[in-house]
């Protein structure tokens, strides 16, 4: 199974896959859920950064609940390991590159993101449901993860190592705009890449071969606000073929409000 599904292909499979709709907004935390209520692609389930992706307490805005209390949330929604999950939301993978990252986390390689999200479904005449499946539940097995998180220390310590990525709007990484955390600007050494940049003008993603120009194969730490988009990041390099980033849990909004040095400008 690929990593980056076409919407003709999802089409094609509806019934063989267990489809995820994250769709969510930071003007708007319940904005997504709404959303779904109104119209989903038939038979998915709704997980939601706030409540489901996210732990209550933790480093920065969305910090990670534990593996084991991920995979319960994930057997609640009926998703257990034999499924291949799609995730897919309103803005370019964002969103759906947490539930990637997270499931991959988890050890579960079966997961993929809807390439061009809800609007790419639509494009390609893709029906809508306003129905809430019922789903049994599922058990899901902790495995090896196959992606690593690291922590504030972690990026004090060994950021020297590393290519320190901010997948933040450039407003946000000179310190122009910061509409949400403590302190504007950027962890210094990190170079900007929002994650916008993973795509092409229609909002689909740059090819293979596109985003392995665009990425140096080389020891990456990945970043944004809260550890949410920067899982683009990291997706965009697993297209790539190259090897997966560590993500920094609590991003800038751990790094802000814990102190860290501020970088601003280019």
């Amino acid at each position: 199974m690929q990593s980056l599904i076409a919407p003709d292909w999802l089409k094609g499979h509806l019934e063989e896959v267990t489809v995820a709709d994250v769709r969510w907004y930071l003007s708007d935390l319940t904005l997504g859920r709404r959303e779904f209520l109104t119209g989903h692609i038939p038979g998915a389930v709704y997980l939601d950064v706030e409540s489901d992706l996210s732990a209550a307490e933790g480093p920065g805005r969305h910090p990670l609940p534990t593996r084991e209390e991920f995979a319960q949330i994930l057997e609640r929604a009926g998703i257990g390991n034999t499924d291949f999950v799609v995730a897919y939301d309103s803005s370019g993978g964002a969103i759906a590159a947490r539930l990637w990252w997270m499931l991959r986390w988890l050890g579960h390689e079966n997961v993929g993101i809807l390439d061009g999200g809800i609007a790419g479904w639509q494009q390609a005449k893709g029906s809508l449901s306003a129905d809430t499946p019922q789903r049994a539940a599922a058990s899901f097995e902790v495995k090896e993860p196959l992606v690593i998180a690291v922590d504030r220390s972690y990026v004090q310590d060994h950021a020297s190592e590393y290519r320190l990525v901010d997948a933040r709007s450039t407003e946000r990484y000179y310190g122009i705009k910061e509409p949400v955390d403590s302190a504007a600007g950027h962890i210094p050494g990190a170079i900007n890449v929002p994650f916008v940049t993973n795509l092409a003008a229609d909002g689909r993603f740059l090819s293979p071969e596109a985003l392995g120009e665009k990425y140096e194969d080389a020891p990456t730490i990945a970043y944004c606000g809260s550890g949410v988009t920067a899982c683009h990041i990291i997706f965009a390099k697993h297209l790539a073929g190259q090897a997966a980033p560590l993500l920094y849990e609590g991003s800038w909004s751990d790094w802000a409000q814990n102190g860290g040095a501020v970088s601003t400008g280019a």
